[in-house]
């Protein structure tokens, strides 16, 4: 009797991690990186329009992270605000009004933007987030101008592991140089969208239109 009764209780306990199992597939993670160099600052009201859709659009039991991009942003100080869910819609709720108070002092904090623009360093972070948190949808947004800038002693020559991973380009600014010459700009984006494939991305996407953020997510 007792072996039937272990057995119960295995096959019980199996489904129910099953069943975790499954809503963690169900869940989504986003981790939005907003540019804040120099050049891009002028853009962040922008990317608070950008926070208030997700905040809109994703669900409990969703997970949502937001940091800077400035000179270094392999750090985890450079996450503004990052928070799961809950699955009570009530207490999500509450949870969304904090994560916005918290990125409205985003414009606040960045004082002349940054020297230099570590976009590298901010998908690394964008990754190790992503994974821990299990989900099964997984998505980076970049608001960028994707224009990286590094200092001489900054090293970013270093493999990328974006398995499972997809990584949207928002509100991608042309420069002065784009205008001059367009390829510089197609040429940008196609060496990020290479070098996003290269690490396992399985998908890459440019939605400048802010009108049509759910873009950002269609299949």
């Amino acid at each position: 009797m007792k072996s039937v009764w272990r057995t119960l209780a295995i096959a019980l306990l199996a489904s129910l991690l099953l069943a975790c199992a499954d809503q963690r597939r169900h869940t989504r993670a986003v981790y939005l990186l907003v540019d804040t160099s120099g050049t891009y600052a002028i853009e962040l009201e922008k990317g608070q329009h950008v926070i208030n859709y997700l905040l809109g659009t994703l669900n409990p039991g969703d997970s949502f992270a937001v940091a800077r991009v400035k000179s270094r942003s392999f750090s985890e100080k450079d996450i503004i605000a990052k928070v799961t869910f809950s699955k009570d819609p009530l207490q999500a709720n509450q949870q969304k009004k904090q994560f916005k108070d918290k990125t409205l002092a985003l414009k606040q904090q960045v004082k002349g933007g940054s020297a230099y623009t570590d976009i590298t360093g901010g998908l690394l972070q964008a990754a190790e987030f992503l994974n821990e948190t299990g989900a099964g949808r997984k998505t980076i947004l970049i608001f960028s101008d994707m224009q990286e800038e590094l200092d001489k002693q900054t090293i970013r020559n270093v493999p990328m592991n974006m398995t499972g991973i997809r990584v949207v380009a928002i509100n991608v600014t042309k420069l002065h140089t784009d205008n001059i010459d367009p390829r510089r700009y197609q040429d940008r984006l196609a060496a990020w969208e290479k070098r996003l494939r290269a690490a396992g991305a399985v998908e890459w996407r440019v939605v400048n239109d802010l009108e049509h953020l759910d873009r950002m997510f269609a299949n």
